[in-house]
C-alpha cells in the first residue's frame, strides 16, 4: 500500500520514532536510481535544499518544477499532475498554498506523496524540531513545548499534533482571532495535553521548549494590524525567563529580528535554530528511506 505524509498524524508514534532511527544511522546511497519530483507553489531555501541534497546524499535524483513549469490547477489540474508524474518519478513533494492541493495530488497519485508545506501543516518541519528536540534533551516524553506567536499556523499545527504524540505537554500563546485551527486541537488532545491561552507568559512558564514562527505568513495581506497585535508576544530575554533555565529556543525559519524574536535571544546561547535547520536535511533522508 503507498503511504503517504500530509499530516504528521499519517505517521504512528512508533512510526516517528522509526523515522529518527533511520536519521542517526546516516545511510548513503540507498536510493540509487530512484527520482523524486519537487513540486513548488511557494519558494523556499531549506525545504528545496534539503529534499534535493538528500536525495544526491542517498544515491538518487531531485526534480524541481517550480510555479511557471505547471501552473498547478490552473494550467494543469491537480489529478493529471499527479497521475504523469507518478508514472515516472517514484515520489513527489509538494510545497503547496491549499492543503486540499496536497491532499488531491496523493490521491491521485501511485507513489508516495509528501507535503512540503500547506496552509494546515507542515509536518516535515514538525519532524525536525521534534528530532532536535529529543537530540538535545534526550527524550520528549513529558517535557512542555511553547509556541508564541500566531496559532493559526502551519508549523504550530504539526508540532503541536507531533508533540502530544510524543507525550509533551503543547502549549500555545496566541492573541483572539490567531488561535489553532479547532479541528487541529480537537485531533490533538485525543493523543494528550494542549494548552491554548492568550498570555504569552502562561504559555512560556516553566516551557523546556520554546518556539515562535513569523508574524506574517506568505500570502497574508494584513501586515500592518498583525505587527501591532502580536506585539506582546515577541520573544525576547524577558519572556524567555520565564521558562526554565536550561530552555532551548527554536525558529524554523526565515526570522525578522526585532519583530517575532529579538537577536539576543535568536543568536544567543539558548538558540539552537542552526542545528533545527540542518536537521531538515537529516530527517528529509530517513522519511524519504521510510516512505520509499
Amino acid at each position: 500500500m503507498t503511504r503517504h505524509f500530509l499530516s504528521i498524524t499519517d505517521l504512528t508514534a512508533k512510526e516517528i520514532w522509526q523515522v529518527f532511527a533511520l536519521a542517526k544511522k546516516q545511510n548513503k546511497l540507498v536510493l540509487k536510481g530512484k527520482s523524486l519530483a519537487l513540486i513548488f507553489e511557494k519558494p523556499s531555501l531549506r525545504t528545496r535544499l534539503s529534499f534535493e541534497i538528500a536525495m544526491t546524499q542517498l544515491g538518487g535524483h531531485a526534480v524541481y518544477l517550480g510555479p511557471s513549469d505547471i501552473g498547478l490547477e490552473k494550467r494543469e489540474s491537480a489529478k493529471d499532475v499527479a497521475r504523469v508524474t507518478s508514472s515516472m518519478a517514484d515520489m513527489i513533494m509538494a510545497r503547496v498554498f491549499k492543503h486540499k492541493t496536497v491532499e488531491k495530488l496523493a490521491e491521485y497519485a501511485s507513489v508516495p506523496v509528501i507535503n512540503g508545506l500547506s496552509d494546515l501543516e507542515h509536518p516535515c518541519q514538525a519532524l525536525a524540531d521534534l528530532f532536535t528536540i529529543w537530540e538535545i534533551k534526550a527524550k520528549i516524553q513529558g517535557l512542555k513545548i511553547a509556541f508564541v506567536g500566531d496559532g493559526e499556523n502551519n508549523v504550530t499545527h504539526s508540532l503541536c499534533l507531533g508533540a502530544v504524540m510524543l507525550g509533551a505537554l503543547f502549549a500555545c500563546g496566541s492573541p483572539k482571532g490567531y488561535w489553532m485551527n479547532k479541528d487541529i486541537v480537537k485531533k490533538a488532545k485525543k493523543y494528550g495535553s494542549v494548552l491554548e491561552t492568550v498570555d504569552p507568559k502562561e504559555a512560556v512558564k516553566n516551557a523546556d521548549v520554546v518556539v515562535t514562527d513569523t508574524w506574517v505568513s506568505m500570502g497574508d495581506t494584513d501586515k500592518e494590524k498583525r505587527m501591532e497585535i502580536f506585539k506582546p508576544y515577541q520573544v525576547n530575554k524577558k519572556l524567555m525567563s520565564l521558562a526554565k533555565k536550561e530552555a532551548i529556543f527554536m525558529h524554523c525559519l526565515p526570522a525578522h529580528r526585532g519583530e517575532e524574536v529579538t537577536a539576543d535571544v535568536i543568536d544567543g546561547p539558548q538558540s539552537v535554530v542552526f542545528q533545527e535547520a540542518e536537521n531538515r536535511l537529516h530527517i528529509q533522508k530517513a522519511l524519504l528511506l521510510w516512505l520509499i
